[in-house]
């Protein structure tokens, strides 16, 4: 018996295509801006999503906090909403590291009903919002999109009050190709992205900061302060580079494999996660992630009654299949 795992889409290995890549890539050393490699994929990134430029980063979370600490001075107030990755998965370093208070609205997509309720100014006595941060696509959303409209709603009503508007965008991709919504449309309804490299594009590193030159700059010296100053990074950056060529078309593969796991267990995903509610079941999260192991299925448990699945690279149709016969099989659907 084959096993399927569907516990992260950052788990493909790189194709032999990308292997060859980055033994081939022209390296210097990024730390002093000489890494052409590195450089190439900056410059192509920025302009994907129409900014000035971008930083290659290790992570997504180290995307995340220097974006957060580029748009909120310490001891100022990020809103975001209670399920965000950066208030759930980051390990608090916007506290730590950035010294941000965060606050949060009700988990899931972002409302501008909700963002403008929650909106502090100065002078109330209590700490003003400098910036609110939108997770696109939603991982514990189930991979939900924010429309595009919303995001410019959004975008106008915080421009407004001069406060920034950050795009923790790890799966942006993949709300771009299921919606057809150009990344530049995206790109213009945020001061900051952190968009990802190593989830469906399937790099095994890396993620980038996008944003303007000046922050970009800024972006730079926060990047060393943490640790993230690598040397022969174009090894790194030369993956996502082939990554953008071969494998961004195809996250509409994920997608629909997405719908085949899902259609058994009535679930209809956006995107490349399949979010189960285990609630009118017999399991808990961690008793249906081990009788779905003993069948070969691997899956997460993100919650004490609800697990998730998501496609990525390495699954085709068959394991598609294979997760969704095993899925209905152990809740009988």
């Amino acid at each position: 018996m084959s096993t399927v795992d569907l516990r992260s889409d950052t788990l493909t290995r790189p194709t032999e295509g990308m292997r060859a890549a980055m033994a081939g890539a022209e390296v210097g050393d990024d730390v002093y801006g000489e890494d052409p490699s590195v450089n190439a994929l900056e410059e192509r990134v920025a302009g994907m999503f129409g900014h000035e430029a971008a930083v290659f980063v290790p992570t997504g979370t180290m995307g995340n906090q220097i974006c957060l600490r580029l748009v909120c001075p310490p001891a100022e107030e990020l809103l975001c909403d209670a399920d965000a990755h950066i208030v759930t998965y980051e390990h608090g370093g916007a506290a730590q590291h950035g010294g941000i208070q965060t606050r949060t609205v009700p988990g899931g997509l972002m409302s501008v009903d909700a963002v403008r309720t929650e909106l502090r100014p100065d002078g109330w006595g209590t700490v003003a919002t400098r910036a609110v941060s939108v997770e696109q696509t939603h991982n514990r959303g189930g991979g939900a999109v924010h429309p595009l409209e919303v995001l410019q709603e959004l975008r106008s009503l915080t421009a407004s009050q001069g406060i920034a508007l950050h795009c923790d965008g790890a799966r942006i991709w993949n709300a771009a190709i299921a919606t057809g919504t150009a990344l530049s449309s995206y790109g213009a309804c945020f001061d900051t992205l952190s968009v990802c490299l190593s989830k469906g594009l399937g790099a095994p590193v890396g993620s980038l900061v996008v944003t303007d030159a000046a922050r970009a700059a800024h972006a730079r010296v926060l990047r060393k302060r943490l640790g993230g100053g690598m040397r022969q990074a174009g090894l790194l950056a030369a993956a996502g580079s082939y990554a953008l060529d071969h494998h961004l078309d195809r996250l509409a593969d994920d997608h629909r494999r997405a719908r085949v796991v899902g259609a058994p267990l009535g679930v209809v995903p956006e995107t490349n996660i399949v979010p189960v509610d285990l609630t009118d079941t017999e399991y808990d999260g961690p008793a249906l992630a081990a009788a779905a192991r003993e069948q070969g299925v691997l899956l997460s448990v993100v919650g004490p009654r609800r697990v998730r699945l998501v496609t990525h690279l390495d699954l085709d149709d068959a394991g598609a299949e294979q997760a969704a016969t095993v899925m209905a099989g152990l809740l009988g659907r």
